[in-house]
């Protein structure tokens, strides 16, 4: 292609029809090609956020976002991702490229990124990260040769050498830190499988630990637990060589997100230990769960605050939080989620309740 034109979309504040209906119809088409790619790449749509249900995060104050587009023919071919932390002080940026397959090696995705990461300088942004999909599913990477095979720098995982995004991400100059395996949890879960991890739970866990569940907000008790749990998870997951910053989470941000989130078609349900002598939540796993039953539901932050760890309590929480789906949202046909490779600790709680690899995500870095 020659003389591309890269456009800056306004994402609309609502999808309801409007004076606005260009942006609607260009910010639903530039999501359906992100999740087109990220579909063709991973050889299933499980993981599809759709348009409404992205929404809330194009106008999240404390992450601000930008998009841009390249059309051909009058279609969005091409998409790039920019989003950052509002702290002026934070180096780090989060880049995303998703071009249409028929418009490969044409130069759309280097000029996307180029134009990203020039977005990034400009704001003072000299981290930049990319979360890439980067398998066709695991008996298609059982086939690919250790001598093919790009390990993560923290020796555990690896992505396909061959593939077109690895490819694209070694030639721009990106390492890739760490690779996240996605798992899914086919439902309803083994009845009997989950007693017995329910029961260790229990008993690892002791009269020290209380198990609270709620659907929807956080409840006003439990807020500024939440949100320091939501800061923790920033720097307590394991992140590999990839410089993550800390993002502070407030009562005041956990409000509003959770208020922005009750709009996306997407029901969330919460389990929390409580730890009795203090009176403070110290684990928590909340689920993501589509309006639509056909859909799966997706398992957001699990985290163990670092002094309570060793008594199950993530376990406890995931065990809790897939009794409450079954009872609030049953018919779901399975969970999926990310986790670090090297976090052990994390994998053997999702395989003990029978989660499955189904893909790999590469985290890429860049020093810009």
């Amino acid at each position: 292609m020659t003389d591309l034109v890269i456009d800056e979309l306004v994402v609309p504040t609502t999808l309801e029809p409007g004076g606005h209906a260009d942006r609607v119809a260009d910010y639903v088409e530039a999501v359906a090609l992100e999740n087109a790619v990220q579909a063709e790449v991973l050889g299933f749509g499980d993981l599809d956020f759709g348009p409404a249900e992205q929404l809330p995060q194009w106008h999240d104050p404390f992450s601000p976002r930008r998009l841009f587009v390249v059309r051909s023919g009058g279609r969005i071919v091409g998409q790039a991702t920019y989003e950052t932390l509002a702290e002026p002080a934070v180096t780090t940026c989060w880049l995303g490229v998703a071009v249409a397959r028929e418009h490969r090696r044409r130069g759309v995705g280097t000029a996307l990124l180029d134009h990203v990461e020039a977005v990034a300088r400009a704001a003072g942004r000299t981290d930049a990260i990319s979360f890439v999909a980067s398998t066709q599913g695991v008996a298609a990477a059982r086939g690919v040769a250790p001598a093919d095979r790009l390990e993560a720098s923290t020796g555990h995982g690896w992505v396909p050498r061959a593939s077109s995004e690895v490819r694209f991400a070694l030639a721009r100059g990106y390492a890739l830190g760490q690779v996240e395996r996605i798992s899914r949890l086919a439902l309803p879960v083994d009845g009997e499988a989950l007693a017995a991890i329910r029961s260790e739970a229990l008993a690892a866990a002791g009269d020290e630990y209380r198990v609270h569940t709620w659907s929807g907000p956080t409840p006003r008790p439990w807020r500024s637990d939440v949100a320091a749990m939501a800061t923790a998870l920033s720097t307590d997951a394991p992140t590999g060589d990839v410089p993550e910053p800390e993002d502070v989470w407030t009562v005041e941000r956990l409000v509003e997100a959770e208020r922005r989130r009750a709009s996306t078609g997407r029901a969330s349900l919460t389990a929390a230990a409580e730890h009795v002598p203090s009176g403070r939540l110290v684990a928590c796993s909340d689920l993501a769960v589509p309006d639509d039953a056909s859909r799966p539901v997706m398992q957001q932050m699990t985290l163990v605050r670092r002094d309570h760890r060793g008594h199950r309590l993530g376990w406890l929480v995931k065990v809790a939080n897939l009794d409450q789906l079954a009872v609030e949202r049953p018919g779901r046909s399975a969970v999926l989620t990310f986790n670090a490779e090297e976090n052990r600790p994390m994998l053997a709680v999702n395989e003990a309740v029978g989660f499955v690899p189904v893909g790999v995500e590469g985290v890429w870095h860049r020093l810009l």
